[in-house]
């Protein structure tokens, strides 16, 4: 379904920015001094713009769900986005006990169950969801969850979870399960890449129909669950290894976390997507830079936006100590570069035209290509 719609300059400043005083955005940014490119909003409007990875904070400790309620229709109706994978990971702080993991994960989703309901979203379960709620312009979320902590060996969690809306998972995060799935990459190298229950869980999602997500997986983890996949899989949030940015404090940390064009040209091959995150620009138009920077070495159909940020606040304990902690540029969606003007997708968007994509290409990486890979993970169910 196409929308026609014709946006003057103050019809799109008020849809973007909200309200509020504008902020200036930063003159030495080329890109930024120009006006919004007219297509902009457009754009926007008639494609399925998806972050297919972004943390939504949640109590791990029963007593505190659902925790402060978080505007998650405002801030995506701000951002231009219609989804996004919702994910939380419950590796962190350690986990010391066998069952916390567990006890973790069933916190959360019953936070997230509540502020869904009180910010009027539904979780997509498959293709028609999604599809439906952007055609009736509802933002709506696919429920993540990154690294398969919570299972502890038991892989039956999978069923319990794809019943509570689970359609999206990450194999692994930054530590490794009580009983591992696989070698994490930034980690010492400990089980060979892929465990046995590892390709059991592969398995089991391929059987329940969820998308099987393979960031923080190293290339001998991945290259095993890409011959167990039924379906093609997503990495992701990423970037290319060449793309370093500015800041090299920021790239010494993040250069474990890049996949080289080996790695990403393996993962294209097999039908799968990459996605690019938000750290290592310090602009809009860098990012677009390294999303192009990707096409070029896999191709159009195979990326994608996973900007590894946060659209509501980071979650704080009652008296856990940090609370006050400021956020940094970059921790936010809508706030990922500095003197953000507009809302994530549609800077964005605005940043890939004037990189020299064109509305069909960034229809792709907005969202397209994910949605490819959804419905095929998901189709009949």
């Amino acid at each position: 379904m196409k929308f026609q719609i014709q946006w003057s300059r103050r019809e799109f400043l008020k849809t973007v920015a909200g309200a509020g005083a504008m902020t200036i955005m930063n003159p030495l940014s080329a890109w930024a001094a120009d006006e919004p490119d007219p297509r902009v909003a457009k754009i926007v409007a008639d494609t399925i713009g998806i972050d297919t990875h972004n943390h939504i904070d949640a109590p791990f400790v029963a007593a505190e769900v659902p925790g402060p309620h978080i505007d998650l229709a405002g801030e995506m109706k701000k951002s231009g986005l219609s989804a996004i994978c919702m994910t939380f990971a419950v590796d962190r702080p350690e986990l010391r006990s066998p069952g916390d993991a567990y006890e973790r994960f069933k916190n959360a989703m019953d936070s997230m169950d509540k502020q869904l309901s009180q910010n009027d979203i539904q979780r997509s379960l498959n293709i028609a969801d999604l599809r439906t709620a952007h055609q009736k312009r509802q933002p709506t979320i696919i429920q993540s969850v990154e690294g398969g902590h919570f299972l502890e060996g038991k892989v039956e969690r999978l069923e319990e979870a794809y019943k509570r809306g689970l359609r999206h998972l990450g194999l692994l995060h930054d530590n490794d399960a009580m009983v591992p799935l696989g070698d994490v990459y930034t980690n010492p190298v400990r089980w060979g890449g892929l465990t046995a229950f590892g390709a059991d869980v592969i398995r089991e999602c391929n059987r329940l129909g969820i998308l099987i997500d393979l960031a923080h997986a190293n290339p001998e983890t991945v290259g095993a669950a890409l011959k167990l996949a039924v379906h093609p899989v997503i990495i992701s949030h990423t970037g290319l290894d060449t793309q370093l940015g500015q800041n090299p404090e920021m790239a010494k940390m993040m250069k474990p976390r890049l996949i080289s064009k080996e790695q990403a040209k393996i993962v294209a091959n097999a039908g799968g997507v990459i996605g690019i995150w938000s750290h290592l620009a310090e602009t809009p138009l860098e990012y677009a830079q390294n999303v192009r920077a990707l096409v070029d070495i896999i191709g159009i159909d195979h990326v994608c936006i996973g900007t590894d940020t946060k659209l509501t606040p980071s979650y704080r304990a009652p008296g856990a100590q940090g609370n006050q902690r400021p956020e940094r540029v970059g921790e936010r969606t809508n706030l990922a570069w500095k003197d953000q003007q507009f809302g994530f997708y549609y800077a964005v968007v605005d940043a890939m035209l004037k990189t020299g994509f064109n509305a069909d290409e960034i229809g792709k990486v907005g969202g397209g290509n994910f949605s490819r890979l959804f419905e095929a993970a998901t189709a009949g169910r």
